[in-house]
């Protein structure tokens, strides 16, 4: 069955132009537009979509308190579309937080210039989102300050769907026998605490990380699959809301206690055995930039069997390698379960690798860490 699309955008351009790219995969169906937010809670309650492409700046209702609607009302995977500023990292990241999935770049030059790499990277978001698990949406959503139903759709239930309404309707395959979690882990020291995630990462991180204390004891390196201009607003946003310190990465960072390092977009961040961190040009061999492999290979090399590493929510399969580096020079991996993961690919690479020492959901794994005080 085909995965079904609703777009929205209030540039019709835009809203053509992902149409066409979707509509090229014969795995894909647009089923519907919107040029606003109001529009798009409408079509999402009458079209029950399987994912939703959303653009921010719109009339009547802009992109972030429809996400907050939509999730509240009718949970659906959602891509947040901004711009590749400072700016449009904030923005993500409030969509992020208002229950979004993912987020891509709107850039037009990219889809007049590489429209094969466009359509390559959207349609794969669509189709892995299609497959995620809806328990996980809508959790971390922050509620809207106004919470009253957006104008015209008063009359309609409060919860977008009644109790005889239809089966939601979707494209994902039946999910795999579920891996067991694991017991609590034995209480260890560690030099370091390398956490790698992407797709479903920056709700996730924020929960982990919020609940560390600020004399947390030891050092963490964060590897968030992120461009560029996003890293810097991450990391502050961060900092704001963690009791450890947060910040982006530099070249010739050390390492301390009860402070994360973010590793900057389009960069790949490794540790020396000092504790000095070192950023480098990403490599263009390389798929992801930064890279969860390139950090736990440098830190199974730099600190051996004193490492413990997470693997997050996230697609594919980086942090995998890096992981069999660490267990092989005796260092602890975790992995996020699937039940609470958004894309279930990076932590199901190494439970299936046989490398997890614990299979642990989002809340064990923020309050364990907080143990290791």
């Amino acid at each position: 069955m085909a995965v079904k699309v609703l777009v929205v955008d209030d540039s019709g351009f835009f809203r053509r132009r992902v149409t066409e790219i979707l509509a090229g995969d014969p795995q894909i169906q647009v089923v519907g537009t919107a040029n606003n937010g109001r529009e798009a809670i409408e079509q999402t309650l009458a079209l029950h979509p399987d994912v939703i492409t959303m653009d921010y700046e719109m009339p009547v209702m802009d992109g972030i308190e429809a996400v907050r609607q939509i999730m509240q009302r009718c949970p659906t995977p959602v891509i947040m579309f901004s711009s590749l500023t400072y700016e449009g990292a904030r923005v993500s990241l409030d969509a992020l937080d208002a229950g979004a999935a993912d987020y891509l770049p709107k850039n037009f030059e990219d889809i007049s210039r590489n429209p094969d790499k466009v359509r390559q990277m959207l349609c794969e978001r669509v189709t892995a989102l299609a497959r995620t698990n809806r328990r996980s949406l809508g959790l971390h959503s922050t509620p809207s300050p106004a919470a009253a139903p957006a104008p015209g759709l008063a009359s309609r239930p409060a919860s977008g769907l009644s109790s005889s309404a239809p089966a939601r309707p979707t494209a994902a395959p039946a999910p795999s026998a579920p891996v067991k979690n694991s017991p609590a882990p034995r209480k260890r020291s560690y030099k370091l605490v390398a956490i790698g995630t992407s797709t479903g990462g920056p709700v996730a991180l924020q929960k982990v990380l919020t609940q560390l204390p600020a004399n947390f004891p030891a050092p963490l390196l964060l590897v968030q699959h992120m461009p560029a201009a996003f890293t810097k607003a991450f990391a502050e946003r961060l900092d704001k809301l963690c009791r450890i310190s947060v910040k982006e990465a530099e070249d010739g960072d050390v390492l301390r206690p009860g402070r994360a390092l973010l590793a900057p977009g389009g960069k790949q961040m490794m540790v020396d055995s000092r504790g000095v961190v070192r950023i480098l040009p990403g490599d263009e061999r390389l798929n992801y930039k930064p890279c969860v492999d390139v950090t736990f290979g440098s830190a199974a090399k730099a600190f051996q069997d004193k490492v413990l590493a997470v693997v997050l929510t996230g697609m594919g399969a980086d942090g995998r390698e890096g992981a069999r580096m660490l267990k092989q020079a005796g260092s602890s991996v975790w992995a996020q379960d699937e039940a609470s993961c958004v894309i279930y690919g990076m932590p199901m690479a190494v439970a299936k690798a046989n490398l997890a020492d614990g299979i642990y959901n989002l809340d064990e794994i923020g309050r364990y860490l907080a143990e290791l005080g």
